[in-house]
């Protein structure tokens, strides 16, 4: 092992409860080991995740947060610690989970308040009181979204949180001491308390603009903070002084107003939630409540990408604030937040740090530590940040949450790695006769097939037509702050060549008959721009490789035709780290108006265009490209208007660009199958590529739960 990681390897202490090492693996949505609607409310594929983390060297796990009171499960189960199944599962579990060497804290949270990502049908439940009430045994959505005042739902603004009851409250504070005895009972070896965090329910309580309430519980700083310090002190009432209680802490809100956040390099604005000044206090006045340790990142959901970075927020982005706030506390303290492990490593050695937390990364990569502690860090497969597979929570203007209904279901899943809590769909089985499979494209798709049949003992033959792997993704890799898209290209070319698998380059396959001697095809042949001929010039404009990749001159003013999430990632790379200034033109009400991107990342890039003025024309086409500029037409108001521009930019879309086209026949050669994998089939991102391509691998093999049950993947 490289020495530099050597601070990670040591041991320490939350209370009593020594750590093996201080590698924590972050709470994530979708891993906890109570479920979220499994009939017995004990999660087996969450549990199969998290021992394996522990087998794998995590020093501390923390599974997904779970809510103290269910308000979606098992009617007539409103609170946890009346679930005596799940606890008496849970004892055997943690028996064999120590076995490891590991230690387990179970996050335990009050709810969600405004922060709660209600959908169109749930919306629907929180305007009608007496639908609500029908369904409240179930789903009990006013309840779910109560608040310490009433405030606007992050994801509906129309909808307003019903203030907490003085009695629902003591109800809750004692909830979280008769789950806490129970979890200690059960083995469990401490919690984590989801509070003062990311602008969830509790943190609504402690925030003077998020609290307007007149009781015991709102106005002064000790009333605002009470919440969460009767929760320690009953905790440690009913499971003992000994049972160390961690909370997960927002040191700053990093929050302008509602639904509005900060840059990462913004320091002039008014802080809207907790400042750094009460938060130096509060640590402190937590602290002497009880709480044995900070496990800090910043943010609020109305600054969402602060607790979830996404790929344009910098590494360590909140390292500085928690390395300060330690300075206020003498319990150990943690720092989440795009951690670099050989930084945190460095701040660890000297004292400044305790521990890391990271929670992508084991779900990108398994192995990840057994690599870093043999050596083998190259080996890892990165984490692109992109929240397609472990964080989906999607909106834009007008709509609430659109999330997909099976990606709440487990959100810790991983668009890189569909093994990840999808381990009895996804897997790898040895092959019982050996296939030659030709695969048509060198993109993620097709290099993603060739490693997995490789590793199920087929014989994958890659053509690719340039002189390079990676397709459209080297275009996507090319701006300035995606290094890790560069990193993830840089990993499959390397696995690629250690797994020997034969490689055609400057090969372009246009006729399937032409591939002889092979038992099934793959086409992963990606997509091209679509095209707008009916806009007068459009012939001059340029794609997003010509600007991003090859470079070309676009001079000062850049126009971009759509408002998507790779015409807006383009926009922030050349104003931000080359001087540029960008123009967007929009059909929709809003930029990035769709359902496959996580908030986190939109609200960014939203936030981040509205921040550097960038002239933005909504609910607008453009109808004539000259030398000059742009003629834009609003199409609500018929309105037209010149802009003008040194260069335009396709953003439009893309469109599937198949070998054979899509009609293409399983007859075209005889017994072999074709298949289609990626955006050939149709316009996707990474977890639709590589999820695709583990579906068509495991069809070859054989060992798939059906071949009808993929969709649009084999022709």
């Amino acid at each position: 092992m490289d020495e530099k990681y050597n601070a990670l390897f040591t041991p320490w202490k939350i209370g009593n409860v020594e750590i093996p090492n201080r590698i924590v693996q972050c709470s994530m949505g979708g891993t906890s080991l109570f479920g979220w609607l499994e009939p017995n409310h004990f999660d087996k594929e969450a549990a199969y995740f998290l021992l394996n983390r522990a087998q794998d060297g995590v020093g501390l796990i923390l599974p997904g947060m779970q809510c103290v009171r269910d308000t979606m499960g098992i009617p007539g189960r409103k609170w946890l610690w009346q679930n005596d199944r799940m606890f008496k599962e849970l004892k055997p579990y943690m028996e064999e989970f120590h076995k490891t060497g590991s230690k387990l804290f179970i996050q335990l949270a009050a709810g969600f308040g405004r922060s709660m990502a209600i959908n169109g049908w749930m919306s629907y439940l929180a305007k009608h009181d007496f639908l609500n009430k029908l369904a409240s045994p179930i789903v009990d959505v006013q309840y779910s979204c109560a608040s310490a005042s009433a405030t606007p739902n992050r994801w509906n603004e129309e909808l307003k949180s019903r203030p907490m009851t003085r009695a629902e409250i003591k109800e809750m504070v004692e909830a979280f001491g008769k789950t806490a005895k129970k979890l200690r009972d059960a083995g469990v070896d401490g919690v984590e308390i989801h509070a003062v965090h990311e602008g969830y329910l509790l943190d609504q309580f402690t925030m003077k603009n998020w609290n307007f309430r007149t009781d015991e519980y709102g106005g002064s700083f000790e009333n605002r903070f009470r919440f969460p310090v009767e929760i320690v002190k009953c905790i440690h009432e009913y499971a003992g002084d000994d049972f160390p209680v961690s909370l997960r802490y927002s040191v700053v809100s990093k929050t302008k107003g509602w639904g509005k956040g900060a840059m990462p390099y913004e320091e002039d604005f008014e802080e809207f939630g907790r400042d750094m000044e009460e938060s130096e206090k509060a640590v402190k006045y937590l602290e002497e409540a009880g709480y044995a340790m900070f496990n800090c990142d910043n943010g609020t959901y109305d600054a969402w990408y602060w607790a979830h970075p996404p790929q344009y927020m910098p590494d360590n982005c909140n390292l500085e604030y928690v390395e300060h706030i330690k300075k206020f506390t003498d319990k150990p303290v943690v720092c989440a937040g795009r951690m670099d492990p050989v930084k945190a490593a460095e701040e660890i050695a000297a004292g400044r740090l305790d521990a890391v937390a990271i929670a992508r990364q084991n779900l990108v990569d398994h192995e990840w530590v057994h690599k870093i502690k043999e050596g083998r860090q190259d080996e890892i497969k990165p984490c692109i940040r992109c929240h397609n597979g472990c964080f989906n929570f999607a909106k834009y203007k007008g709509t609430p949450n659109l999330q997909n209904t099976m990606d709440s279901l487990h959100l810790g899943r991983c668009a890189l790695n569909p093994t990840t809590m999808q381990h009895k769909r996804y897997y790898i089985a040895p092959t019982k006769k050996a296939k030659r499979v030709a695969i048509i494209g060198g993109g993620i798709g097709g290099m993603e097939c060739a490693l997995v049949l490789k590793q199920q003992g087929n014989i994958p033959v890659l053509f690719e037509k340039t002189n390079e792997l990676g397709g459209l993704f080297l275009t996507a890799s090319a701006m300035t702050f995606k290094e890790n898209d560069k990193e993830l290209i840089t990993w499959y070319k390397r696995e690629i060549e250690k797994a020997g698998i034969e490689v055609h380059m400057n090969t372009e396959v246009n006729d399937l008959n032409t591939l002889r001697g092979f038992d099934d095809i793959i086409v992963a042949t990606g997509s091209t721009p679509r095209m707008m001929p009916q806009i007068k010039g459009f012939e001059k404009t340029l794609t997003f490789t010509d600007v991003l990749k090859d470079k070309k001159d676009v001079g000062d003013k850049v126009l971009f035709i759509g408002g998507g999430q790779s015409s807006c990632e383009a926009a922030y790379d050349m104003l931000l780290n080359f001087g540029k200034h960008p123009i967007i033109v929009e059909y929709a009400g809003d930029l990035i108006a769709a359902q496959a991107t996580c908030l986190a990342n939109t609200s960014f890039l939203r936030d981040a265009m509205e921040y550097h003025k960038v002239p933005v024309y909504l609910h607008s086409t453009v109808t004539e490209i000259t030398d000059k500029g742009c003629t834009v037409k609003n199409v609500q108001t018929g309105e037209t208007f010149f802009v003008e521009c040194d260069s335009v930019v396709n953003g439009i879309g893309f469109v599937p660009t198949p070998v054979g086209g899509k009609t293409a026949s399983k007859k075209v050669k005889g017994k072999e199958t074709i298949y289609r994998v990626g955006d050939c089939v149709a316009i996707g991102n990474l977890r639709t590529v590589i999820w695709r391509a583990w579906d068509v691998c495991m069809a070859i093999n054989g060992n798939n739960q059906g071949i009808d049950k993929i969709v649009d993947m084999i022709i």
